[in-house]
């Protein structure tokens, strides 16, 4: 079963993977990540790079090299596509390296959370082992929060772990750990209604889930009601949660939440 990590070097990574490293202004995304794509060879994985126009030169590296800004369709679409021409092909698996950067996501961070949930997904269900590189200097502090909170996995200059992490564990739930407070609802009620706009019902696993306070339970309830025709299933909550929900009145037909042992 996938569980969340913090690395000390790429090294560790291994299938099914999806890490956020986190970078400095100065760090050469290559230089980081050379020894990672040159393990594809040695594991038999093909390797697949995204990143700006500049990585054009980053073709000796891998197999494809794609630029986001290019793509007709969603980034995840390619993906994807790569993954079965690598099946065809007589590869292990698909190592994919992001390097994201803000001009390739004109639409927005809702746009970039929703394709970071998305490569979540496809490494939890293929097996493929995606990195996803970041300089944090390009980045807003609530962007980079929502976004490090979707990935199991960190390495790099803030290799911490966020307060919480929403990830997948298994075709039909995603995990949710750590602590939602009011410093964290904005980001979780972010993924919350990313995931309801994919599917009607989300179902969230909560068994190690430490602390939920009341401002991340008004979130759950606003994101429950984000869009029409949509449930969210808390599974594995405890009692101190399911009365504190039924206390503060979040427990009515128009919430459509379920809270389960």
């Amino acid at each position: 079963m996938r569980a969340a990590r913090t690395l000390v070097t790429l090294d560790e990574a291994g299938t099914g993977d999806h890490v956020c490293q986190l970078m400095g202004p100065a760090d050469d995304v290559m230089d980081h990540s050379r020894a990672f794509v040159a393990d594809g060879a040695l594991f038999g994985d093909k390797v697949m790079i995204v990143g700006p126009a500049v990585f054009e030169t980053a073709g000796e590296f891998a197999q494809t090299v794609l630029d986001p800004a290019r793509l007709d369709g969603p980034l995840i679409a390619a993906v994807r596509r790569e993954a079965e021409n690598a099946g065809r092909e007589g590869y292990r698996s698909l190592r994919v390296l992001h390097h994201v950067t803000p001009g390739a996501w004109p639409e927005g961070p809702e746009e970039l959370l929703r394709s970071e949930l998305d490569l979540e997904e496809f490494a939890a269900d293929s097996g493929a082992l995606v990195v996803c590189a970041y300089r944090g200097v390009e980045w807003g502090a609530s962007t980079l929060e929502e976004i490090r909170c979707v990935h199991p996995h960190h390495l790099g200059s803030r290799p911490a772990s966020p307060a919480f992490q929403v990830y997948r564990t298994g075709k039909e739930g995603w995990t949710v750990n750590g602590v939602i407070d009011a410093e964290g609802a904005d980001a979780f009620g972010a993924v919350l209604c990313t995931l309801l706009a994919q599917s009607a019902t989300v179902r969230l696993l909560c068994h190690d889930l430490e602390f939920f306070d009341a401002a991340a339970m008004g979130t759950l309830a606003d994101a429950s009601r984000h869009l029409p025709d949509r449930k969210v299933v808390l599974e594995g909550t405890n009692e101190t949660l399911r009365l504190a929900w039924e206390l503060s009145g979040f427990a009515v037909p128009s919430i459509p939440v379920v809270m389960a042992p």
